[in-house]
């Protein structure tokens, strides 16, 4: 018999750990190849990790909610060569094994759960990068070790050459053992979205501290779930990190209305994709931070960080009822099929909770549609570490005066308002409004005449 270690999967770009939510098997039960054996969450995404061999699961290395980096080994599967044996047969095994032999599996999990542990880097203050910390388990480092390594990078960041360096002068005997050498006093260096999540906790724990709240027999009292407690962490720290200011503007939608009318029948018999009016605001907002490119830009300390790429975040509703905002990559690449496509996959798998991790990663900047709820306008808060953030309110039906060359006069036209939250840290008020203004612009003119 083999056994088979099955370690946390590689979930995205700059995603470094997840937590455990729930086991789909316990120990003793018997798994097919590619069946899902446990349920974990990221900061954004829940997904399944799925076993790569058929056996019988004889360990668990983790508990529920304990958090896991990616590459640690979270369970043990036992394989064998023909036919995997009936829990009922493992459990007998365990029971008739000789005590020698029952004593050296033992010790064999004892070893793997003492190694997993003394790979654990989530308790330290010190920000790494997922190859410095797969680098220090590889060669065995402690958590001390890896604090003590002085930071060529930058603010004092471990680099790779750093550790490797390390690695061959601790290999020489050229550095001390970690218990004689003298800790370095500790720096907080962190991303903005480290930050962020970091202030989750003690800013919900604070937000229950601070106000008391009188409680009644008729009162039901629901504690906040995982994703809930998050968001709230999240919406806090990014008001209390960006000077949130907002700018807004009426858009007259009227030829874009009567071209969806016109094409949407046609449009989802050729493409099999509905047409929404969503696709359409993202091409005029892609376009738009084309020419404004200081709007598609991140903030990481004193540093702005210019992005090359423009990728679209959109909120997206969960099952539980919960926002995600998945993100539209290269947004400006795409035609409007194109943009359709990737609106709709995101939208239809987020209500489905099939989203990856990768889905919520990359993000520049960001489009809300508060209209979907009937909302005229809203004041979005800013998704960091982007600067600003757009909400589409409701298209409506009002009077509006007209301009002729025989005079002016009153129509009914389709409005609706841009609300642009950005960032007065960086985005100063004649950018955030010249970039909504072209947004407008750009909507107002839509060709009529133009294919899909």
């Amino acid at each position: 018999m083999a056994r088979f270690e099955l370690k946390l999967p590689k979930m995205g770009e700059s995603v470094a750990e997840a937590t455990i939510t729930n086991w789909l098997k316990e120990v003793g039960d018997k798994i097919e190849a590619d069946e899902a054996v446990l349920e974990i969450a990221t900061d954004k995404v829940d997904s399944e990790v799925p076993s790569e061999v058929s056996g019988i699961l004889v360990e668990q290395l983790f508990g529920k909610d304990d958090l896991v980096q990616v590459g640690q080994t979270i369970a043990i599967i036992e394989t064998g060569g023909g036919e995997t044996a009936a829990p009922e047969a493992v459990n007998a095994v365990q029971e008739t094994a000789a005590p020698s032999e029952a004593a050296e599996i033992e010790k064999t999990i004892e070893s793997v759960k003492e190694t997993v542990t003394s790979q654990d880097f989530s308790g330290s203050d010190k920000f790494f990068s997922p190859l410095v910390k797969n680098i220090a388990k590889e060669e065995g480092l402690s958590l001390s070790e890896l604090e003590n390594i002085a930071g060529s990078g930058k603010d004092g960041r471990v680099t790779k050459e750093d550790i490797l360096k390390y690695v061959e002068d601790r290999k020489s005997g050229s550095v001390q053992a970690p218990q004689a050498v003298e800790a370095a006093p500790k720096v907080v260096v962190e991303t903005p979205k480290a930050e962020a999540s970091k202030a989750v906790e003690p800013i919900v724990q604070k937000s229950q501290q601070a106000v008391p709240v009188s409680v009644n027999g008729a009162d039901e009292i629901v504690e906040m779930d995982r994703m809930r407690k998050l968001i709230s962490g999240y919406m806090v720290a990014s008001v209390q990190t960006s000077a949130h200011v907002q700018s807004f503007i009426e858009v007259d939608v009227t030829n874009i209305v009567k071209w969806r009318d016109k094409v949407k029948t046609a449009f989802e018999k050729r493409e099999g994709e509905k047409l929404t009016f969503t696709p359409i605001m993202m091409e005029a907002v892609a376009k738009a931070l084309k020419d404004f490119p200081g709007m598609n830009i991140s903030v990481d300390g004193d540093y702005i960080i210019k992005k090359k790429n423009i990728n679209l975040g959109m909120a997206a509703a969960l099952p539980n009822g919960n926002l995600i905002v998945p993100v539209i990559k290269n947004a400006d690449q795409l035609n409007l099929v194109g943009m359709a496509k990737a609106v709709n996959d995101l939208g239809n798998r987020a209500k489905a909770g099939k989203l990856k991790p990768d889905d919520t990663q990359g993000g520049t900047y960001t489009v809300t549609n508060v209209g979907t709820f009937g909302s005229v306008f809203g004041t979005p808060i800013i998704n960091q570490p982007q600067v600003g953030i757009l909400a589409l309110g409701a298209i409506r039906k009002v009077p509006a005066v007209i301009e002729t060359p025989e005079g002016d006069f009153i129509g009914i036209r389709q409005k609706m308002f841009l609300s642009h939250s950005y960032d007065h840290r960086v985005v100063d008020g004649a950018l955030g409004g010249s970039f909504v203004k072209r947004v407008a612009e750009y909507l107002e003119a839509f060709d009529v005449d133009r294919d899909f």
